[in-house]
């Protein structure tokens, strides 16, 4: 596609090459000289646009009344010939518009003088193709006294997200006249982009049309009720979900349980992708999922994908419980699932499982042994001991939990992952959950759809159909779905194909929707309105001292309307694995003593998780008792504004000791606070002593420049701390 630059644009237009390219600027075009170049189809938009602003100058404003006073239509998805259009006003010789009756050609309508620019350009031939050949005269003409309405002069029925192109032929304007207003509303479009319901709305009022949203209905057959009858409920087998702490034999002990070798197949023995399994024993099976950690266990979690009956947490009885196997019993135990804990390495001569029992006491995992509800198994993956105790004690809480599902009735289950073959296209590994998968069945996950063209189980053996509880890859679908995403069995192609456009619909819609999450302020308003029973709440601190000591101080603050629940606690900064759990958990992370790291802090943004700072205990007490009561106002918001890695460190005489600094993310400010940071934990917080540039003082250094901080009245600087600089902003409570 041939461009033209931004200057000879603006010579063509006999205007100003700066002032076009700021107006372009606000049009949020990528636009940064007049040496800047733009597609020729943006081009002919802007002249389009220019040239008619030039000629709506001379007219007077009856004109533009009277473009306002043509009859009310209804415009239906019809044939384009049979559109009842409102016709368009022109330019007279007298400066009046006149209405262009039906009689008169598109040619001679068109004849009026024009710019040569505009002969044959690639938008205009667009928009002739596509425009309405025929024009309904305005009632009243040009010289009628104009009667304005304040109601929409027509009505558009659309059913799905459309094109611009499309929206063109129903509302009856020019494909230019529609691109014209959205550049004027903000937004670049192509005429083959399509436009959300949101802005088609806003669209259809700008050019004074009413949208009429028509969603096709579903019949009641096509997916089937989730309600099953009790006698058809059948037993199925247990899906469980191996967690633990890194190197602690989860994949070994899976890849003992199943008799393969996947682990010499991984890159250093570390699973690098969800993987679903079948164990046959006998009469009964057991369904694990190999999950790369606790994140993925949480993450689909998240997007409300209930898949795990069991959790088997595997702690190494050489090593102990360690921070992770703590995220993942407290992932397990947000989730609401049944644990068992196998004690692995059993055959090593320094294992001490009653160590391993003593410390998880703590955490209020009791083994049977001493009166609590826990099954503890000694397995060795190694030396395969230990393996049958494991799988009997899996069958017995199975047995507890009478796990049923509906055998007969379409499938029903939850995608696990989903990736893009190079031979073979999008597979998804699939979980179903209840009812019969079989080969040649229409389905719809998320915004993926197709038809079953074959079904792959976990030994590489074709199924031509599948019941509950059975892990397959399938093949087939238009697209790789996200894991979490629900899949359904519906009737025919047609029915897929329009549910998975409205579930991408549905979820673009989400994802401009803002996210409403609990927090601190407005905590006692979501409790009043009955939305809000529970408070749950993540610590994290500094040293494990306060965090036992914050822990039992938060949770004596229950009353007779909320609990205070702690969820997890933790020793360390703030990461993604908190704003994980605290997303799915709809809970607020307390960080005492510590700060967020920078990819936490990214996602805490973006998941609207309420993450909160603290170094005196009392202040957090004092701010949750006040959240329960309602009278918490919060005064000032705290908002980082950069940070530094301390490259090397100086001692000047008669200044102290100088940090050589890189700022590495946003900026540092002479007048900011600042904090230091040495492994995520809070050293010093105060005030910059001194920041220059060489010899220079500076007022402030932008990311990727280095530069020398002095710390207010404190000297033990490090090389490798962080230096982090934020400034307090009032809060203007309503």
């Amino acid at each position: 596609m041939s461009k033209i630059r931004i200057f000879e644009l603006a010579e063509e237009l006999q205007l100003p090459a700066e002032t076009l390219v700021e107006a372009l600027r606000e049009l949020k075009l990528n636009i940064s000289n007049p040496m800047s170049m733009v597609d020729t189809q943006v081009a002919d938009v802007i002249r389009e646009v220019i040239t008619k602003q030039r000629k709506k100058r001379p007219l007077v404003v009856k004109a533009a009344a009277e473009e306002k006073v043509a009859p009310v239509v209804v415009v239906e998805a019809q044939p384009i010939p049979d559109l009842p259009l409102p016709p368009v006003p022109m330019p007279s010789r007298h400066g009046e518009a006149k209405a262009t009756p039906v009689s008169q050609s598109p040619k001679k309508a068109a004849d009026k003088p024009r710019d040569k620019r505009h002969a044959e350009p690639a938008a205009n031939i667009v928009n002739r193709k596509m425009a309405p050949q025929g024009r309904r005269p305005q009632h009243g003409g040009g010289h009628g006294s104009p009667t304005p309405s304040a109601s929409p002069i027509g009505v558009v029925h659309i059913e799905n997200p459309v094109t611009v192109g499309e929206f063109a032929k129903l509302s009856g304007r020019s494909v230019g006249d529609i691109i014209t207003k959205l550049m004027h509303l903000g937004f670049m479009a192509t005429i083959n982009q399509h436009l959300d319901f949101d802005t088609l709305g806003i669209l259809a009022s700008e050019i004074n049309l009413k949208l009429e949203i028509k969603l096709p209905p579903v019949s009641q057959d096509v997916v089937d009720e989730d309600k099953d009858l009790p006698e058809s409920m059948r037993r199925r087998y247990p899906v469980v979900t191996v967690m633990g702490h890194v190197d602690h034999g989860k994949t070994s002990l899976l890849d003992c349980i199943r008799r393969s070798h996947v682990t010499a197949s991984e890159a250093g023995g570390i699973t690098q992708h969800i993987g679903a399994y079948q164990v046959d024993l006998g009469d009964d099976k057991i369904v694990f999922l190999d999950t790369p950690g606790h994140e993925a266990f949480t993450q689909m979690r998240a997007r409300g994908a209930k898949v795990t009956d069991i959790a088997i947490l595997v702690v190494a009885a050489d090593d102990g419980v360690m921070p992770q196997t703590i995220e993942a019993l407290n992932h397990a135990k947000a989730a609401n699932v049944p644990i068992i804990v196998a004690v692995n390495k059993m055959d090593k001569p320094s294992a001490d499982p009653g160590r391993i029992k003593q410390q998880l006491t703590e955490y209020g995992i009791v083994t049977e042994e001493w009166g609590g509800d826990t099954i503890f198994v000694g397995v060795s993956a190694l030396k395969r001991q230990g393996i049958d105790d494991l799988l009997a004690a899996v069958l017995t809480v199975a047995e507890v939990l009478e796990l049923k599902a509906n055998p007969d009735r379409s499938a029903r289950g939850i995608v696990i992952e989903a990736h893009i073959d190079k031979g073979k296209g999008p597979i998804a590994t699939l979980l179903i959950q209840k009812g019969t998968l079989n080969v040649g069945d229409a389905v719809v996950a998320g915004s993926a759809y197709g038809r079953v063209r074959a079904m792959v189980n976990d030994k590489g053996k074709r199924l031509k159909k599948a019941g509950p509880s059975t892990p397959l890859e399938l093949h087939g679908l238009s697209m790789a779905p996200q894991a979490g995403d629900e899949f359904v069995v519906v009737k025919d192609d047609k029915v897929a194909r329009l549910m998975a456009e409205k579930a991408a619909e549905m979820r673009r819609i989400e994802m401009q929707r803002p996210v409403q999450k609990v927090s601190l302020d407005d905590f006692f308003k979501q409790v009043q309105a009955g939305q809000m029973k529970n408070l749950n709440l993540i610590i994290k601190g500094d040293v494990q001292g306060s965090v036992e000591a914050l822990k039992p101080a938060v949770e004596k603050l229950n009353n007779r309307e909320v609990e205070v629940k702690v969820i997890h606690v933790g020793v360390g900064p703030v990461n993604e694995s908190d704003i994980l759990l605290a997303k799915a958990s709809n809970a607020i992370i307390i960080g005492f003593n510590v700060r967020a790291e920078a990819n936490a802090r990214k996602a805490a943004e973006q998941e609207q998780v309420d993450v909160r700072f603290y170094r005196i205990i009392y202040e957090v007490l004092d701010d949750i008792t006040a959240a329960l009561k309602g009278m918490l106002a919060p005064v000032f918001k705290e908002n980082v504004i950069g940070q530094a890695e301390v490259r090397v460190v100086f001692r000047v005489t008669g200044s102290g000791v100088i940090a050589g600094s890189m700022v590495t993310e946003g900026k540092i400010t002479r007048q900011a606070g600042v904090r230091l940071l040495r492994g995520g934990i809070i050293i010093y917080e105060g005030k910059i002593g001194s920041l220059k540039r060489f010899k220079d003082d500076a007022r402030e250094v932008a990311s990727g420049y280095e530069c020398g901080i002095g710390l207010d009245n404190y000297d033990d600087v490090k090389e490798g701390d962080i230096i982090e600089a934020f400034v307090r902003e009032q809060v203007l409570t309503p």
